[in-house]
């Protein structure tokens, strides 16, 4: 599998640095946002989910028929939508967008943001649920008779789908979480497993445990890692660049402090707050104010430097058997077009070198 890149779309214009712009559910944004991407490059979007946000089918489904050729990633939390449920609409969508989705799905790191939609389980228990919503979401997906189930939260009886998804046998489904319960999950499930910008020791670690977890369910996984790039034409320029960011997203902090909570039950914050204790600047490139800034709570971890200095940094990752690369900026639209322009084509370049010569080793 080549180098894929990914990028991040939200449904009005918004970042750590910049204040909420224009409607709640900008179409016009979201069309142009989406065009970028796919003007700019990119492989897949991903169009998070938030307890108070519009929704994320409707958001997909508006970005997949603004563009041709792009893929699409539906973030999703199991509890809200019967599994049977999603899996049509999720089938549906993949049906109007020729074949361009794929999942992603939560469990959910905040146990308050989770009871905001009247989800009450703990941390645990709702990966336990992920489990379950998977096993019942694939039947649904491939049975070609109807089949019934009972488990711990689920219990269907004779549930089938006429509708089946563009993709064969299913979408692909991504999946994040770093704790125990969620390595689990993912060992079993995952096509691609989802991490946050870590060090490269904290990565490597990370990928060994759930590539062993998979192997202990006879399955090969993907992995995919997640940036904030911040590119400039000198490597002064761009730390610069990150500390004008920073100064930003302090003023903006102070005003949006509960918006910016930080998630004490996530283990995958846990694990980007232990990155930002071992400094400001970590593994040469790596920068963690942001990170820091917000306590973990989200994919705000950068790498800092020129667009041939940050394609490095993030070759190293890809040494390490990760062929996803989701990568979105602080300035989100603007960014995702000059990535396009400065960082994907060096990024694809170096990837296809490290391949041809990893390829001239094997035989």
């Amino acid at each position: 599998m080549s180098v894929q890149i990914l990028g991040m779309i939200g449904h009005r214009l918004s970042s750590e640095t910049i204040a909420p712009v224009g409607p709640v559910f900008d179409k016009n944004y979201i069309r142009n946002f989406a065009q970028a991407h796919e003007n700019a490059g990119f492989d897949r979007i991903l169009i998070g989910y938030w307890s108070d946000q519009p929704d994320g089918f409707l958001v997909t489904a508006l970005a997949g028929l603004s563009t041709s050729r792009i893929g699409l990633l539906l973030a999703h939390r199991p509890g809200f939508v019967a599994p049977t449920l999603a899996a049509r609409k999720l089938a549906t969508l993949d049906q109007l967008l020729d074949g361009r989705l794929a999942l992603n799905v939560i469990s959910g790191g905040s146990d308050s943001e989770q009871r905001k939609d009247g989800d009450f389980l703990d941390h645990d228990q709702r990966y336990a649920r992920t489990d379950e919503f998977l096993d019942v979401l694939r039947k649904t997906w491939t049975s070609e008779q109807p089949f019934d189930h009972k488990g711990e939260f689920y219990r269907v009886e004779q549930a089938f789908s006429a509708v089946k998804s563009e993709q064969k046998p299913h979408l692909p489904v991504y999946f994040s979480g770093a704790s125990d319960a969620a390595i689990r999950v993912a060992g079993k499930h995952a096509d691609v497993y989802m991490l946050w910008g870590e060090s490269l020791q904290q990565t490597r670690e990370l990928v060994e445990r759930v590539r062993a977890e998979a192997a202990g369910h006879g399955r090969d996984i993907e992995f995919s890692v997640s940036f904030r790039p911040i590119v400039a034409a000198t490597e002064d320029a761009a730390w610069a660049k990150a500390e004008v960011i920073l100064s930003r997203a302090r003023a903006r902090h102070e005003v949006a402090r509960p918006e910016l909570s930080l998630k004490p039950e996530s283990i995958g914050a846990q694990r980007l707050r232990a990155t930002v204790a071992q400094g400001e600047r970590v593994d040469k490139r790596l920068w963690t104010g942001i990170a820091g800034l917000v306590g973990g709570g989200h994919n705000s971890t950068a790498l800092v430097g020129t667009p041939e200095q940050v394609a490095d940094a993030l070759i190293d990752y890809y040494d390490l058997g990760i062929r996803n690369i989701l990568i979105r900026g602080f300035d989100p639209l603007n960014d995702a077009v000059d990535y396009g322009r400065e960082l994907i084509p060096l990024i694809r370049a170096k990837a296809a070198e490290r391949d041809l010569r990893n390829s001239a080793r094997r035989a």
